[in-house]
């Protein structure tokens, strides 16, 4: 049986015609695999957990877990696409290849704002910490940090792939110490008084501040979950990249499982939750309970690594973002080059120079401007997810009734499951439009969303040839019939 012509097989079908620039296949499977866990383990879960615990109680356990789970279906969508369609060089190109140009671009200037934002924030947060060893204003360090890492991705992606192999192998060493240590306490062996379980209800119960808090606090613990989903981008430069996929998404949900829900619960077994103060670490705040010496810096050294490992993928992806925009005609051509080593030089160093604009406003501005930018990006990336997930489901229905053989990986219980990742990613939206203390977050969100949209319905809008593999005549004709 011929497969039909109007379905993908690889990026360069999706885009017939156009020269794919070609980035580096440098990156192993190893590099991967450690990429999507740092992805996972930043300093969202070793500082930010803190205001969703005071919030929440114990439990932001559920918040966690209903935040796991919809984080885990999006990276099984972007496994399923990213086997079915080879080649693709930024998981922001699946929403084209799904909805159509308004997506990719809409997606990808999104993600990329995000990120850019991101490395300033880091960037800010590692000056802080290092602040307390170096006697230098917040802004230069934060501009040494950001040169040294841009540096490292200028070198190559291998340069990057390994200084982020280390930094996510410190990481996990950190989790996994403080999970036997405080397992050991809550367990009754290193208390002293016995296990401690009991901290999960004497203050005021389980859940003291009702459901619709453990609702709430989802809409922040999501994002402290954003990062998995670079691993799909990196795999693009990976020698197998749709066998590296394949192998990294199945442990996806055990990260999630070990790193964020089963120390998150250890933490509130260990300490009670009124006791945890936002924006102190509740990590320090249980080894301190625990009574390990020196605490505070053991956080400070665990958090400065989780802030520069965040850094350094920022950089990366909003580089490779960049450039696949660029590659699409959806930002200028020149930065599409690349250099002798198949590093995207020119955006990296427009990401790079972007986020000191960001740094600059976090001195210049901090109450208007850098907080605006800020705040416009607090639901950007669910908002991306939402794409993704509508392009999956538009994609696997043309890939059943065409050429299902192409389906190797599959989003389990489809139709299903996928409708309820969207209900969820829709769910928590609404509840961030309607929860004061996050609703000025969504509103310029959906501000910088139309702003994106805009620009495109005025410089890209009919520019771009149609995609072939998603021409409504086609895709119906093959509808409903057996090939």
């Amino acid at each position: 049986m011929t497969e039909p012509t109007n379905v993908p097989v690889s990026a360069a079908e999706v885009y017939p015609g156009e020269k794919e620039p070609e980035l580096g296949r440098s990156l192993k499977a190893r590099h991967v695999s450690m990429i999507a866990i740092g992805g996972i383990i930043g300093a969202g879960l070793f500082v930010g957990s803190s205001t969703s615990i005071a919030s929440a109680g114990p439990a932001i356990i559920l918040s966690y877990g209903l935040a796991g789970i919809i984080v885990l279906i999006i990276m099984r969508m972007l496994s399923e696409m990213a086997v079915a369609i080879p080649g693709v060089q930024s998981f922001p190109e699946f929403s084209r290849i799904g909805l159509g140009h308004w997506a990719g671009f809409l997606s990808g200037w999104l993600y990329w704002y995000f990120w850019v934002i991101v490395v300033a924030i880091e960037a800010i947060a590692g000056a802080v910490i290092m602040q307390t060893w170096i006697d230098l204003p917040v802004w230069l360090i934060g501009v040494v940090l950001t040169g040294l890492l841009t540096a490292v991705n200028l070198m190559s992606a291998r340069s990057y792939g390994e200084f982020e192999f280390w930094f996510s192998s410190l990481k996990v060493v950190g989790i996994v110490v403080f999970i036997f240590v405080a397992g050991a306490y809550v367990l009754g062996f290193t208390s002293g008084t016995g296990p401690t379980f009991g901290n999960l209800t004497a203050h005021g119960g389980f859940a003291p501040n009702g459901g619709t808090a453990v609702l709430a606090a989802t809409t922040s613990v999501i994002f402290a979950l954003v990062g998995a989903e670079i691993a799909t981008i990196a795999a693009a430069e990976s020698a197998e990249p749709a066998r590296t996929v394949a192998r990294m998404t199945g442990t996806v949900a055990l990260r999630i499982l070990i790193f964020y829900i089963l120390s998150i619960l250890l933490i509130v077994s260990v300490t009670p939750w009124t006791s945890v103060v936002p924006g102190t670490s509740p990590f320090a705040t249980a080894l301190e309970v625990m009574g390990i010496p020196g605490a505070a810096t053991i956080m400070n050294i665990i958090v400065l690594i989780a802030v520069l490992s965040c850094l350094n993928s920022g950089l990366y992806v909003t580089s490779r973002v960049l450039f696949t925009l660029a590659a699409r005609g959806d930002a200028p051509q020149a930065l599409v080059a690349v250099n002798r080593r198949q590093v995207p030089v020119r955006s990296i160093l427009v990401a790079s120079s972007f986020s000191y604009v960001a740094l600059a406003a976090s001195v210049l501005s901090p109450e208007l401007v850098f907080s605006f930018l800020v705040n416009a990006s607090g639901a950007l990336m669910l908002i991306v997810y939402l794409m993704i997930a509508a392009s999956q489901i538009r994609l696997r229905r043309i890939f059943e009734n065409v050429c299902p053989e192409r389906i190797t990986i599959r989003t389990w219980f489809f139709p299903w499951l996928s409708y309820a990742g969207v209900l969820g990613i829709g769910v928590i939206l609404l509840a961030m439009a309607i929860t004061p203390r996050v609703s000025s977050e969504f509103w310029s969100s959906v501000g910088i969303t139309l702003f994106f949209l805009v620009l495109f319905l005025v410089f890209r809008r009919g520019r771009a040839e149609p995609l072939d593999p998603l021409a409504a005549p086609k895709i119906s004709s093959n509808e409903g019939s057996s090939t």
